[in-house]
């Protein structure tokens, strides 16, 4: 067998010493374009969990590693003056260079062929290999060559970064963050080796252009930087290593082989250095090969592929999207310059959502013991009878007038169990479980301003006499057994309305006499199949505008304590707000200032209806999930600036649901970024809602003060008595409990 490598970074010199071990007799070659001792970078650094993966590997090759690893525990974070230090977090590094030298010289002592300075450009020179191994780094010639079978995107970012070295000799991983008239740098540093640690310094793009730097060479890049950071690199010096400035690209194929070559490495997939190293990942990719041929053997080739990206692909996604979520972090880390330099560090420590808050507080007790004494401190929370500051959940919150007594939020959860839209003993066990539960808010399903507003014939309503009553006994119930505040949420189902039970599957339209017409801002159906909804005339907004005035003068009646308005998901008012279902040509389609007229409208009229002294909010659709075809991050700011302007009290933060054809990128906390930026742009109030799996979750983000509520569907409709259990696990004692239920408190 002959396996030729091209490329002979970490990836391709680690994979053929594996290779050569599992087959002796195999002919393994390695062709790289630099010199042997040429590396761009300085030092890489894994952390304790990748070398334990890599361990069994080779164990020649890691003792090796070993030996020159120099290891830490520690994150000093430089912000607003201060130095804040996280441990507990087991880092290692040595020089790339060093790391290259190991792996070439077991390569040698195996009989692996080396051949460097050698650029490959002719490709049929490899006709007679049975396996191509693609480890060609970011610009990949192989899979730009195959590109119409690999086919690969790319994804350029935002910011700039420059990969320099210094004789700092560095004590810890260190984040610094530094403002100057031309913006915010940061830099990510580590020790690696004596007397040196790489120090890469990254920006975005418009302060990279008005700092100058796209037009200075390397040596007056170096020379900006150098003074820059004088402070912080204590008077020593910025090292170049052909250090130009660079776009991070965010790396994705379809499919990682093609015949017999296989892609690996940066050529395969990046992720950003801020998360994952690349050299970590080729390292984790040469082991899945190997391990792949060792279960199929080398008499089906394709089949060894397959079995390699299947092994690797998903475990990739996951760490592309953790370091996706970092990226954008730095990418807009200017807008948490403004917190206190512990939340900060917390923020930044959890900012991928791989460390949360329990997570973080059994690496370092003593920063997430900081970071709630500061949340309390900044809310005026209540000490608990010991003195100790509450869990950040459990801190009391203010929307308008109304007092939370805490900061967890039970979701809006369609049960789909009415008759003729009225709420019945269901629906009172199944929000009065979740009021005694211990939420300081619990959202009523989405309920409905008219027969015809709703999704389902099972859907909740609000449009009489009878439906209301059942709701005040509902309200009546949850304020004299809980301390739980409760919100009504208001919709109209629009061209998603009429159909059938979803629990028979997927959403379905009905047919036949139980079916009612559905309407939208325009004539466009959901889905393909689907009946094409009215396109709604100046009197069915009038109509439905009046309804919801006329449900929300009934919920006041009936006790709510709060409103929202559902302008989220693809239902009426979210689709006069998408334009990927809005197509109108008068004044309420077009710009997104036209699109947002009618929801407004509503706004305005139901905001002069309902109590003054009651908080109005809505919960929007931050993105379609669509690029810039679809509602936008940029769309949702200015959507939830005009809601503010016009009274809306807070904002909840969903995605999507505008459009079948794109769903959302589902994740932990996949929605809270929205939410976030929503939070700091615009200034309102906002919840967070997507994926939020539990405490844990509802901490690190209220901690980070990424929301100011948490809301959660799923994980209470696992456990009706989340917050009361979750008191339990933090110590918090101050937590109500009903009195019928206190023999059951620990």
């Amino acid at each position: 067998m002959k396996i030729v490598s091209v490329g002979g970074g970490p990836g391709g010199l680690f994979s053929s010493i594996l290779l050569k071990k599992r087959y002796p007799d195999a002919g393994i070659e390695v062709y790289e374009r630099n010199r042997s001792d040429d590396t761009f970078g300085w030092g890489v650094v894994f952390s304790d969990e990748t070398l334990g993966n890599i361990e069994d590997a080779d164990p020649p090759s890691i003792q090796e590693i070993r030996r020159r690893f120099r290891y830490w525990d520690d994150i000093h974070t430089f912000h607003g003056g201060a130095c804040t230090v996280s441990t507990g977090h087991g880092f290692c590094g040595m020089s790339r260079k060093e790391l290259l030298q190991v792996l070439q010289e077991r390569c040698r002592e195996l009989d692996v062929k080396l051949e460097f300075e050698c650029e490959i450009g002719d490709f049929e020179r490899f006709a007679d290999a049975d396996v191509i191994l693609a480890v060609d780094g970011v610009n990949s010639a192989i899979r730009e060559r195959y590109a119409e079978h690999f086919k690969p995107s790319i994804d350029w970012r935002k910011c700039k970064f420059a990969w320099y070295g210094t004789d700092l000799e560095l004590e810890a991983f260190t984040f610094v963050f530094k403002e100057n008239e031309h913006g915010l740098f940061q830099v990510h540093a580590y020790p690696f080796t004596d007397g040196l640690s790489t120090w890469i310094i990254e920006c975005r793009e418009e302060t990279w252009r008005r700092a100058g730097l796209d037009e200075m060479s390397i040596e007056e890049s170096l020379a900006y930087c150098q003074e820059l950071f004088a402070d912080d690199l204590r008077g020593h010096k910025l090292l170049n290593n052909n250090s130009v400035w660079r776009t991070f690209p965010t790396i994705r194929n379809e499919t990682w082989h093609h015949e017999n070559i296989v892609l690996m490495g940066d050529a395969a997939h990046t992720a950003h250095f801020s998360i994952g190293s690349g050299t970590k990942l080729a390292l984790e990719d040469a082991i899945a090969l190997d391990a792949a041929f060792g279960e199929h053997g080398p008499s089906d080739i394709g089949k060894v592929l397959r079995a390699y990206e299947d092994s690797r692909y998903v475990e990739v996604i996951k760490l592309q999207k953790a370091a996706q979520t970092s990226l954008e972090w730095f990418e807009n880390s200017g807008r948490y310059l403004q917190q206190d330099p512990v939340t900060f560090s917390f923020n930044l420590m959890t900012r991928s959502k791989r460390i949360t808050y329990d997570n973080l507080a059994l690496r370092d007790p003593e920063l997430v013991a900081q970071t709630t004494e500061v949340f309390a401190a900044a809310c005026d929370a209540p000490r608990q009878a010991d003195g100790m500051p509450p869990p950040p959940m459990f801190t009391p919150y203010r929307l308008g007038e109304l007092e939370l007594v805490n900061r967890v939020v039970v979701s809006p959860m369609c049960q789909y169990s009415a008759k003729d839209g009225v709420p019945d003993e269901w629906h009172l066990v199944h929000l009065g479980s979740r009021a005694i539960g211990g939420a300081g808010l619990v959202f009523t399903e989405m309920t409905n301003v008219s027969p015809d507003g709703r999704i389902t014939e099972g859907c909740t309503g609000l449009w009489n006499d009878e439906q209301q009553a059942a709701w005040q006994r509902i309200v009546a119930f949850a304020h004299e057994h809980s301390k739980a505040k409760m919100c009504l949420q208001l919709a109209h189902a629009g061209r998603k309305g009429s159909c059938a039970h979803p629990w028979r599957g997927d959403d379905t339209p009905l047919e036949g006499a139980r079916a009612w017409p559905t309407m939208g801002p325009s004539a466009m159906p959901f889905r393909e199949g689907w009946p094409v909804p009215k396109e709604m005339d100046r009197a069915d907004m009038d109509r439905v505008r009046d309804e919801f005035v006329a449900a929300a003068k009934r919920a006041d009646a009936a006790g709510f304590d709060a409103l929202e308005l559902h302008m989220a998901h693809g239902y009426l008012l979210s689709s006069f707000l998408s334009p990927l279902s809005n197509r109108r040509e008068d004044d309420y389609g077009g710009s997104l200032e036209n699109r947002m007229r009618y929801p407004l409208e509503v706004l305005d009229a139901v905001r002069a209806a309902w109590s003054a002294s009651k908080p109005l909010g809505a919960r929007i659709s931050a993105s379609d999930w669509a690029g810039e075809d679809g509602l936008t991050g940029d769309d949702a700011v200015a959507i939830a600036r005009a809601l503010q302007e016009h009274g809306c009290a807070f904002v909840d933060v969903s995605s999507g649901g505008n459009s079948a054809e794109h769903v959302p990128e589902y994740g932990r906390m996949y929605q809270v970024p929205f939410a976030e930026r929503i939070k700091h742009e615009v200034g309102v109030p906002v919840i967070a809602v997507g994926a939020i799996q539990g405490a844990d979750h509802c901490n690190t983000v209220l901690a980070a003060q990424r929301a100011d509520l948490c809301a959660m569907a799923r994980p209470h409709l696992n456990d009706a008595y989340l917050t009361l259990h979750a008191a339990e696990a933090y110590g918090f004692a101050g937590q109500h409990w009903p009195g019928q239920y206190e023999l059951g408190r620990k």
